[in-house]
């Protein structure tokens, strides 16, 4: 009967501690609602920037990728961005998808222009730009350094 007590007190507090853990990263990866507003861009590429992937201004975080979808008439990629209620962002804002590191991991930089207008919740970032394929870039240098040795022939 013993036994059947301490197994039942050591079962509670592993699941405290659990509860303790899934509290504590819920809250430390910002993933709770925001008082934000959507705007949404349009990519020719995305390169595997995904939801939950950072809005950044000058390397500070603004916002959030909050969806990505096909637009069935353009077969453009739409990226809908959650931005901060604080910042307000001018209507000739651009938007680059950029690389963290060579090993990956993507976020969207934001590059606001020096309009007065501002874009309104809902609205659409305009100037876009698609993430660079470092493996088309590759392949675009060797075939130029082939042409180059042809021509020194």
């Amino acid at each position: 009967m013993k036994k059947n007590i301490v197994e039942t007190i050591l079962g509670a507090v592993v699941l405290t501690v659990a509860f303790i853990f899934l509290a504590f990263s819920y809250s430390s990866a910002d993933m709770g609602s925001t008082d934000g507003y959507e705007v949404k861009a349009r990519f020719s590429s995305i390169g595997g920037l995904k939801i939950g992937d950072k809005v950044v201004i000058s390397g500070v975080k603004v916002g959030t990728v909050k969806g990505v979808a096909l637009d069935q008439n353009t077969f453009l990629a739409d990226v809908f961005l959650d931005i901060n209620s604080n910042y307000q962002l001018p209507d000739d804002t651009a938007a680059f998808i950029s690389s963290e590191s060579l090993l990956g991991g993507l976020y969207l930089q934001l590059e606001p222009g020096a309009s007065e207008d501002m874009i309104p919740p809902g609205g659409l970032i305009e100037y876009t730009q698609a993430p660079q394929n470092l493996e088309q870039l590759l392949g675009q240098f060797i075939f130029s350094m082939q042409d180059k040795k042809e021509d020194d022939k």
